[in-house]
Parts: structure tokens; sequence; C-alpha cells
């Protein structure tokens, strides 16, 4: 919806505007490249005022065309490349003319342009280039290494090659001043933003040596130094189009930012005036997030638009008015509105999903430009080898996987045939024994034996015990697998002798989906070879066994094109990848050198201490809470779970932060931290909390959301793929399929008389809105119980349930007699409420007949709780709403195969989480207990599931770290009681959490993006939600579905339409005849 009111409003305006830019730099780059090599042929000993007028000359043209260039960091990439003297003709005085005149003056410009002249031809060549990003490098190298107690020599080094690097920086700087001139130099963004930070080091480097300030505050400045490495994009055409379309975005996002700023603003100042100082109600803990000042007050509300931890902030706010019991449940209205409000965060989605469309179009643009150019150049060639070059091109068309129409997932895959060559060098193809082979691995039985085989092994993965790795049932188990293994190794050896090995074109390893058969079943045939469990091969190779369910995937071809959808998303998402992965090192970076001296965040001081400034030495614990068996300990800092110790660390903090789950907490550690060995100080920088407030803004809700919106548009691209050469668009086609598909509906129309009074009955519009509002007072009085009820009441609401029962009833009974049962169960919305009716009655009947406490075990009076589903039949008559239903509807009809894909992925990581993490101990303090687990395959599931909606997820990763305590029925040896856990988790839960949260559930986003289309379409376009209604409407006139109405009611039918199809009933009747 955005992205077409954006449409409306400025008609791509800065699309436009984006592609002149970069076409008026492209012309004016080669203007500037001949007027340089016009320079640089230019013959030393011309006459002066050739000379002079030349140069005068060169410098205005270069003035005018600089001053119209533009200034995006793309193009600042290729403005450093301007070619000029620089020199402002203005200055040509009567005194310059003078001093021109002379000898020594000659010479020396001479002298001067021919330097200048080289050096420019030294900044612009490819050399210099890639050396200014090895320097980068080392910078970023450099920057990265710093780390919290390293060594003195490592300090002596990195502070060396900061001044090296600073100096090398500050020697490029000057050489590009010289040789581009000063107005040529500064109009690059780039070199504008390299002269800043240049000088920035240069004045810190000086301050610091003249001990007037400390190393850090302006050494942060450094870090940024890693932008520069964003002039790669130079050599690199599509990031180059990302980074140009992300920067054009930069109007959109500032006035979405300060909107944003303006909410969070307004919704402080106002929680200022409702809870300002009222969060005390507690005095056994300190609330942090709070409305007592501006600053905490701005803080609280970010972290409610964030989402995390919003629920507490709301409870807390409900206990100092009071509780729920009073009229504190008035306030939540204030916390409900400010959680709305964070819709707006969803506008950052539009604006990504928008621009990227803008870089394609960019990518789109000079893949053409790249096409016509070949296109000429061929067309010179020879006329044989055009036709060469033609048949070579036509297999190239599609950029990725194709997928395949939906026509044909139904349909028959065709056989694949033998491939020519021989195989194993003796079976030819035309061998009986190889041609055999063929026909067996293409039966349909052999085929769905081979997908049994792949189900039962996935159970039997499943159902392994991973405490007890010798039990009876894991024996079993064992054997089961010698026989899945043996079934999967002879499909292969017939899979090898039909297609033959890898040597020839089709035949079996050349295909990636045949690899992986071969990897999961040579997986298992080598863990048979070895068999101790101990060895760690052993274990990960049966590990690897859990990729058995990915077989299946060759052999479900709807599977198989959303399997290719995503690989094409995983592939085309790497530039992505790199500037989230750029811009999240370079806050690591900068939160090493904020946080790492001083310990703001790395130190978790010890809780006992209430005003901790200094180590204080030791504290006394009661052993077993015995106070007679006291036992004296020594304090000890322990450190943070997520720190700032070193960059990988400091990347892993601040990835947990941009999944928003925990930062509150850290970001009031980083808050409180004093120094090193220093105890935390309540709100002692509470200024460091902007570097987390802009690390989210940029990465969380812009960077991020950029990954769903490229999942949502490569989706939706290779939806597309299939029918480029077609000419009807997408909603032209689902029309004539709906079409096609359409059958008259048959209504059934009683012939008795008294029968049909109560046909007309219950199908008046009088009737529906009577049960309409029934419906809702029963609805109402479902609302009203609640806990405590007192008895009076609770008499009252049974006697209006039986009320209510009885009048349903009756309208069953009603509809029953108007339609006959034959008739009346064949609509499943009829079949549903007959169902409510009858499970109301027997509920009411049991609760007559037995009275004691027994009876609520077998209530059945959640039956009641459907009728409230019948709004939905009555409501969907509306046209908002029945379109709504029905975009609903088409979006579960396209989810099966994402959904599988997503059950394929949670039942791999179970496995492995069972593998991996089953024996650590359950303990109630802590994430793994007996709620969150991997010791069965159930648990393994629902706890992965908790992982994908991102609860807590860091810290259920933190749980299972090595140093955990096994589980007391594992087979762990002595000794070995806390060796459970591994730093395999890290790598597990960061890579579940990114592609449930990041791609695989995106493509139920996808999906429904891609069906919502009937919601925000223009209503005078004809899309199938019209011909259903038409359909409906028709069926009245035409009641035996014979397919053709009486000519009379043609105009009364195209009235009760709504445009585009009918008339609508605005239109009048005389209107309508003609």
């Amino acid at each position: 919806e955005f992205s077409k009111e954006r449409e409306k409003a400025k008609a791509r305006g800065d699309f436009q505007k984006l592609r002149e830019k970069q076409q008026l730099e492209e012309d004016l780059k080669g203007y500037l490249d001949w007027i340089t090599q016009a320079e640089d042929i230019d013959p030393e000993n011309d006459e002066e005022v050739d000379e002079e007028g030349k140069r005068n000359s060169t410098c205005s043209l270069l003035c005018t065309t600089t001053a119209s260039m533009p200034t995006s960091e793309t193009e600042s990439v290729n403005t450093e490349n301007v070619s000029g003297e620089g020199e402002n003709p203005a200055c040509c005085g009567s005194l310059c003319q003078t001093i021109s005149k002379s000898k020594f003056s000659r010479r020396w410009r001479r002298w001067n342009r021919f330097n200048r002249r080289k050096c420019r031809a030294a900044v612009k060549s490819v050399t210099f280039y890639w050396l200014v990003i090895v320097l980068v490098f080392l910078n970023t190298l450099t920057i990265s290494s710093e780390h919290y107690n390293q060594p003195d020599w490592l300090t002596q080094i990195q502070d060396i090659a900061n001044k090296v690097l600073l100096a090398l920086f500050t020697c490029e700087m000057l050489v590009k001043m010289y040789s581009l001139g000063l107005q040529a130099y500064f109009v690059s963004l780039f070199n504008r933003f390299d002269c800043f930070v240049v000088c920035g080091g240069i004045v810190e480097t000086i301050l610091v040596e003249l001990e007037i300030m400390s190393p850090l505050g302006i050494s942060v400045f450094r870090c940024v130094r890693l932008l520069r490495i964003f002039k790669v994009t130079r050599h690199w055409a599509s990031l180059s189009n990302l980074v140009a379309s992300l920067l054009n975005s930069m109007k959109s996002i500032a006035s979405l930012l300060l909107l944003l700023f303006l909410f969070i603003i307004i919704f402080s100042l106002l929680g200022m005036q409702l809870f300002g100082g009222k969060f005390n109600f507690d005095e056994t803990q300190t609330k942090r997030s709070t409305f007592d000042n501006f600053p905490q007050a701005l803080l609280t509300v970010f972290q409610i638009l964030t989402g995390e931890d919003w629920n507490a902030v709301m409870y807390d706010g409900i206990m100092a008015y009071g509780g729920p019991s009073s009229s504190g449940m008035i306030v939540c209205i204030y916390f409900i509105i400010l959680f709305i409000c964070d819709i707006l965060l969803n506008v950052f989605l539009a604006i990504a999903v928008d621009n990227l469309a803008d870089a394609e179009s960019l990518n789109t643009a000079q893949k053409e430009e790249a096409e016509e150019k070949e296109r000429k150049k061929n067309a010179s060639e020879k006329s044989e080898g055009e036709d060469e070059e033609d048949e070579e091109d036509e297999p190239e068309v599609p950029a990725g996987p194709r997928p395949r129409r939906i026509s044909e997932l139904n349909m028959k895959e065709k056989i694949t045939p033998i491939p020519e060559g021989s195989a194993f060098f003796i079976f030819s193809s035309t061998n009986p024994i190889r041609v055999g082979c063929h026909r067996l691995i293409n039966h349909h039985i052999f085929t769905n034996l081979i997908l049994v085989f792949i189900m039962l092994s996935s159970v039997s993965l499943a159902a392994e015990d991973p405490i007890r790795s010798h039990s009876f049932r894991n024996n079993i188990l064992g054997y089961a697998d010698y026989v899945f293994t043996s079934m999967f190794t002879f499909e292969i050896i017939l899979k090898v002798t039909a297609f033959g090995a890898f040597l020839h074109k089709g035949s079996f390893c050349r295909n990636y989906f045949n690899l992986l058969d071969l990897l999961v079943v040579g997986v298992s045939l080598v863990s048979f070879g070895i068999q101790s469990s101990a060895i760690s091969v052993v274990k990960i190779l049966r590990v690897l066994r859990v990729l058995r369910p990915l077989r299946a995937i060759n052999r479900a071809k709807g599977l198989k094109h959303v399997v290719q959808c995503v690989f094409v998303a995983i592939r085309t998402i790497g530039n992505i990848m790199i500037v989230t992965t750029l811009l999240q090192f370079m806050f690591a970076c900068i939160g090493v050198q904020l946080f790492k001296v001083s310990l703001l965040v790395c130190v978790n001081w010890n809780y006992h201490l209430k005003t901790p400034r200094k180590h204080r030495g030791i504290y006394i614990v009661y052993k077993d809470g015995d106070v007679d068996n006291p036992m004296v300990k020594e304090r000890v800092w322990q450190n943070s779970d997520f720190n700032f110790d070193n960059v990988l660390s400091a990347m892993m903090a601040l990835f947990t932060v941009s999944t928003f789950e925990g930062w509150p907490a850290l970001l009031y550690k980083a808050i409180d931290s004093n120094g090193e060995n220093v105890g935390p100080v309540y709100n002692y920088r509470v200024e460091i909390s902007i570097f987390f407030i802009i690390y989210i803004i940029i990465i969380a809700f812009f960077m991020m959301n950029i990954f769903v919106g490229f999942v949502i548009v490569t989706f939706q691209e290779q939806g597309e793929q299939e029918y480029k050469n077609c000419e009807l668009d997408k909603n032209q086609r689902q029309c004539v399929e709906y079409a096609l598909k359409a059958r008259p509906l048959r209504r059934y129309i009683p012939k008795n008389p008294y029968q049909y009074k109560f046909w007309y009955v219950v199908n008046s519009t009088g009737f529906e809105y009577i049960m309409f509002v029934l419906i809702m007072l029963n609805t109402l009085c479902l609302a009203m119980q609640h806990y405590g009820q007192s008895k009076l009441f609770n008499d009252a609401m049974d006697i209006m349930n039986m009320v209510f029962t009885g009048v349903f009833t009756v309208e069953m009974v009603l509809k029953l007699i108007a339609f006959k049962p034959k008739h009346y169960f064949t609509d499943a919305w009829n079949t549903f409420d007959a169902l409510i009716v009858v499970g109301s009655v027997v509920d009411i009947a049991i609760t007559e007949v037995n009275n004691s406490e027994d009876s609520a075990r077998i209530s059945i009076t959640f039956f009641r709780l459907f009728r409230v589903m019948r709004l939905v039949k009555l409501l969907s008559r509306g046209e908002g709403i029945r379109t709504l239903l029905w975009t609903f509807i088409k979006s579960f009809q396209a989810l099966p195969y994402v959904a599988l894909l997503i059950a394929m992925l949670f039942f791999i990581y179970a496995v492995i989480g069972m593998q991996v993490f089953g024996k650590v101990a359950m303990r109630d303090n802590n994430q793994i207990n007996r709620n969150n687990n991997f010791q069965t395959f159930p648990q393994a599931v629902l706890l992965l599931f908790r992982c994908a909606t991102g609860e807590a997820w860091q810290e259920i990763m933190l749980a299972c770290l090595p140093g955990k305590r096994c589980d007391p029925e594992s087979d762990y040896n002595p000794g070995e009681e806390y060796t459970c856990g591994s730093n395999f988790a890290i790598i597990y839960f960061i890579s579940f959490y990114m592609l449930c949260a990041f791609l695989i559930i995106n493509l139920f986003v996808a999906v429904i993006m891609d069906n919502f289309d009937y919601l925000t379409r223009d209503w005078s376009i004809l899309g199938p939600h019209h011909l259903d209604e038409f359909k409906r409407i028709w069926s009245e006139y035409d009641p035996e579905a014979k397919g053709r109405i009486k000519h009379l009611d043609v105009v009364t039918l195209l009235r009760r339409i709504q445009p585009p199809l009918g008339f609508g009933k605005l239109c009048p009747h005389r209107v309508a005849c003609k």
C-alpha cells in the first residue's frame, strides 16, 4: 500500500532522478577523461597565451560541470577521478598576469602541471585504488584486534599502526587534493568524509600526545573509517546499485524517523504525567523502565516500541494505580495505544521493499545496456559467428532455477531418459541390465517405497533416546538403521548404474540433489565402519544422518520449487549480507572502543553490593541453608554473558540486541558501568544509550527489514519468472483460471407451498439480522463470565445459555423443515451450526444430570464458544470482509509446501539438538528445565518453536554452552559431570534464528503479500473474487444450475452485482436496460 501511494504521489520521481544522475555521471566522467587526455597530449612548448587560454577554459568548464555533479555516495567513487587543474580563473588578475610573464613562473607552472598530471594518473589507477583498499583493511584489522586484557606489546603495535595508517591516509588526502584540486576533491561525499575522519584523527593524536585528553573519545572515529570499505562498490555494480537505492531512500527514512521521534516525545511527556514517580510501589527492587524523568521516559517508550518486555512495564503501570482490581486497568489503554503505534515501524519494511525494487530496476537497466552493446558488437561480426552466439544465448534466459507452473506441479513428471555414454565403462545405454535399472528406479512403486523408507528412517531418528545411548530402544533402532542404509545404498547403486557416475552429461553426480543423497548415504556407511561412539568424528557423522529427510525434496516437485526459491533468495541476498555485516562489524568496533577500557558492559558486578564502588574482599554463605555451617568465599568479578571484550563477542552481543531480546538489560548494564574493577553506579552515563538506539534504528529497524524485503521481492520475481513472456498479467491469468474451473451453484427451492414459507423466512434478510443480534448477545454473555462470580450471577448465566440454546435449536429445526435434511447438511455452515447446537444441548443435559465436581472433567462447554464463528458467515456478506476472506483462503492454498519446508527445518534442528544438547541436565532455575529441553523430540520441537518466535532464545543458547551439568541418568564417565553442552550452540541457535526469522517465516509473509494484492487493488479492476460473487448471485436466478437464465432477469442480475462486473444498485433500471 505504501508503494502504491508513493507511486501516485511521486510517480517514482526519485528513481528517475537517480537513474538520470548515474547517466549524467557517466557522461561527465567520459567528458572529463577526454579533457584530461587533451591535457596529456598538450605540447610543452605552446604559446603562453594558448596555454593560459586552455587552462582557463578547462578550469571554467570544470567549475561548471562539478557544480552540477551529484553528490551521492556511489557517485563519489567516480568523482574521485575528476580531472582538471582546479584553479580559479577569477584569480587571474593584473598582478597574476604580470607574474606569469616571468620565465621562472612559466617553468614552475609547467613543472606543476606535469607533476599534477602524473599524480592524477596515479590516483586514477587501479593499483592506487586497491592500495587504499588494502590500507583500509589493515586499519580494520588493527581496530578489530583490540580486546580486554590485551598484552602491552599489542597495545604498542596498535598505537604505532594507527599513527602510520593515519599518516598514510593523510598523504592520500593531500595527494588527491593536489592532483584533483580542492574544488573537484570536495565534490565527492567520500572525499569529504575521508577529510573529516583524517582531520579528526590528527586532532585526536595531538590532544592525546599533549595529554590534554584520554585516548577514548574521538578514537571512535577510527572505527567510522571502516565505511571506506564501501569504495569497493566502484567495481561491484549490483552492490553499488543497492547502496545507491538505500541512500536514495534517506529522505523517506528521515521523514519517518522524525515522525517516530515526535510520537516518542508525545508519549514520553504523557507517560511522565501519568506514571512519573509512581513506579516505586515495590521497595525490594529498583525499577529501571520508569517515567521519572524525560530521558528515562524516552528510553522506556522506545523499549515499548521495540516490543521487549513491554507487558512488564504495563503491569507496573497498572500496579502504580492500585492493581487490576481497582481503576488501574484503565491505564493499560496508554500502553495498548503505544504498542499499536508500533505499526509505524512497518513502514520501514515498505520503504525497504520499494527501494529494493529500485535497485533491481537499476540492475535490469544495466543488463539491458550491456546486452544492447553485446548485440551491436555481434551485429558487426560474421553471420556464422552470429548464429553460434544466438544458439549459445538461448538457454541462458533464466537467471536462476525457474519455478514450475502450477499446472505442471500436478502433472506426472517426465521420465529422464538414459544418458549417452557407458556406466562404469561396462554398461552401454542399450545394455539390458542398465535398462532394467532405469525402469525400476522410475517405477512408481519403487519411488513410493523409497519415500516410505525415508519417512520411517526420519521417525527412527526422532525416536532415539539422547540420554541413554545404549538403551534397548536405541539398540533396536540401530538394527533398523542398518536396514534403511542398505535400502538407500541399493537405490544409489541402481541410479549410478542407470545414469552413470559423473563423467558424461546427465550422470548421477551432476545433479546437486543426487549429491545430497550420496552424502547422506556415505555418512551412514562411514559411521557404521567406525564403531567407537567416543570418537568425535563419529558423533558428527551420526548427527549428519539428520539430513535424510532432505532426500524427499528431490521426490516432491512442489517442495523442490520452494527450496529452489529459497536458494535463489540466499544466493541473491549476498549484497544485503555484506552491507549488514559491515555495519554490524563497525558498530562492534565502536562498542569495543567505548566499553572495553572501562568495562561498561563486560563486568557483571556482584549484586550483593547495593552501592558497589570497590572490590570488597570476602562474603559468607551458608552451605545448604544451614546457619551452623558458614563458608567464607572471596568476591570475584564475573564476566557478563554478553560483553564487548573483543569484536566477536561484541558482534554476538549486538546481534542479540538486533533481535530485541534482552537488550534493555544490556543497555542498563552499559549505563551503570563505571570503570575497570569498579562496581556500577546507578545511571552513571545515560548518554551511552544513544549508541544502542542508533544501532537499533539502523540495523534492526531498517537493515533487518531489508532482509525481509529481499525475500519477498525474490519470491515474487521467481513466481512471475515463468510467465514473463505471457501477455496476460497475474490477475488476468487468475481470472481465466477461475472461469475455466467455475461451475454453477445448485440452489434448493421447495415446491411445497407450506415448506416454501419456511424457506422464505430463513432466507430473508430480517431473519439473518435477528440471528446476528442473538449471536452478538450470546457472545457478550460468554464474555461477562469471570473468576469468583456469585451464585446468582452463575445461575443467571446458565438460564441465558439455555435460552440461547433453545433459540438456536429452533433455528436449526426451521432450516431442517425448509431445506430437508438432505439439502441442509450439504452446506458446511449448516453442519457446523448443527454440531454446535447438539454439543450445547448435550452440555446442558450433562450439567443438569450430574452436579458433582467430576462433571467438570467431561464438560463440553467449549462448544458454546464456536457460536462466535458464525459471525464470520454473516459478516462475509460485506464486500470488504468477503475480499479479506478470499485472500485468506487463497493464501492458505499456497502455503502447504512452505509449511512442509518449515516442518522439515524444525525436524532437522530438533534431531540435531537432541543429539548434541540432549544430555544437559534439567534445572528449575535454568532455561533448560522440564518445560524447555532437548530430551524428547516433542519437547525439542516446542523449544525450537519458542526460539523461532524469538522469546529469550539467547538465554537458551547460553544454557547449552560448555560446562553445563549432565543429566544424572546419562552415561557420562566419572569426573565428567559438568562436561555437557557445546560451543556448537552458538552456530546452532544463530543459524536457526536467522533461517526462521529472516528467511523461512518470511515466505509466509511473501505468499500473503502476493495474495493481498486484492485488498489494495483498484476496485474497478476485475478480479477472481468478483467472479465468485457473480456465481453466488447467478444461483438465485438459476437454482437448477442449468447454465442459463431468463432474458428478463439479466438486467436485474447486473444491477445486483457491483462494478466492474455489474452495474450496481445505484444504476437506474432504465439506464441498465439501455
